[in-house]
């Protein structure tokens, strides 16, 4: 795999597992009763969504799973050329 196809692969990669993350942890504005909503909000919208976490999570397990596949590849178990 030359430097290209890693950094196409990693990013199809990051986006799949960033899709994955997003939901992990979202609580609605409607699950907490309590906490007034602003106007004019939709009532499932995140009540603190937290992305530079979520990014941050994404990008570590995107490098790991990116290093699994590099080395299936290098090894030779998948041969994605043929």
């Amino acid at each position: 795999m030359n430097i290209a196809g890693g950094i196409v692969v990693y990013l199809i990669i990051w986006w799949t597992v960033l899709f994955t993350v997003l939901p992990w942890g979202v609580r609605g504005l409607w699950e907490d009763p309590d906490k007034p909503q602003p106007r004019g909000a939709e009532p499932g919208a995140p009540q603190d969504p937290q992305l530079m976490k979520k990014v941050i999570r994404t990008t570590w397990i995107s490098a790991i799973v990116w290093l699994v596949v590099f080395v299936v590849i290098q090894s030779g178990i998948i041969d994605y050329r043929d």
